[in-house]
């Protein structure tokens, strides 16, 4: 597969994920100011998609601004804004106990939800990337839902882990996830992240327009790349994060990107690059 191959016309939205898409840590991927710019000067909408459930938009918003691509807040959505909104429609009096950081619980709690770690209350366990989970928050949530046979279990996303730059990366949320799982036998009831349909919605609220015409950019198979195939939207792959070339050989075509690409500029058509002058050497 030819990673160089450009597509040939402009489509009517483009959605990005951003960790592993956009940046990577604190760092702009190459191409990724140029590329948001261009469309902008098209006037072609830009959302951004994000699965990580450790900041709010408004903190998206602001790291964005730091690196240079000045954003609207309404433009920016992820996991906290999903899954308080299912929350708040299926299980609106519920009392939760939120295995996850800061800013998903005061999302939830600003959103009128009563938070505890008493397992004698907890109607639902929220499970999320949490860099603090230990012996204790399982054992609560255990407790919860084994127990006391009260509590369903929810997660914020299904990602196994979060890269960093060089090539590292810690765990996610499905590793908490699964710890909770493997003590309780029980499943997870719903997850609120690519690629649930869920993400797609938000992402292109207010749009008016046909999935087909939209772009779904990111660098994972599984998240990025599934929600834009389930929900017929074109799919850009850029292999800047997670994925590999190595992993788009093994799919079938079934789950083929419509675009594998080396930087995200790319998705520019080659036309456009030639009436702007680019070259790889721009950033």
């Amino acid at each position: 597969m030819d990673v160089h191959n450009l597509p040939t016309k402009f489509y009517s939205a483009y959605v990005f994920d951003m960790d592993g898409t956009i940046y990577l840590g604190d760092h702009l991927l190459p191409g990724a100011a140029r590329m948001i710019e261009e469309l902008r000067r098209r006037d072609i909408p830009v959302r951004f998609l994000s699965n990580n459930p450790t900041k709010d938009p408004q903190m998206y918003a602001e790291k964005l601004d730091r690196l240079g691509i000045k954003t609207p807040i309404d433009d920016i959505a992820n996991t906290i804004v999903t899954t308080t909104r299912w929350l708040k429609q299926h299980a609106p009096d519920a009392v939760l106990f939120v295995v996850g950081e800061e800013p998903l619980k005061r999302a939830l709690t600003t959103a009128g939800f009563e938070l505890s770690e008493d397992p004698e209350r907890i109607d639902i366990v929220v499970a999320s990337y949490d860099r603090t989970f230990d012996y204790r928050k399982l054992q609560i949530a255990f407790d919860a839902i084994w127990f006391h046979k009260r509590a369903i279990l929810v997660q914020t996303n299904p990602d196994r882990f979060c890269p960093f730059p060089g090539g590292r990366g810690e765990p996610d949320c499905a590793a908490v996830t699964a710890a909770i799982e493997a003590c309780t036998s029980v499943k997870c009831s719903a997850s609120f992240g690519k690629p649930d349909p869920i993400m797609t919605r938000l992402a292109l609220e207010g749009l008016d327009l046909p999935p087909e015409d939209c772009v779904m950019v990111g660098d994972r198979l599984q998240t990025d790349i599934q929600m834009a195939l389930d929900s017929n939207m074109v799919s850009a792959l850029v292999l800047t994060g997670e994925a590999t070339a190595e992993d788009v050989r093994a799919l079938d075509a079934a789950h083929t990107p419509t675009y594998v690409l080396d930087r995200i500029d790319r998705l520019i058509p080659a036309s456009a690059w030639a009436e702007l002058g680019w070259s790889d050497n721009d950033n």
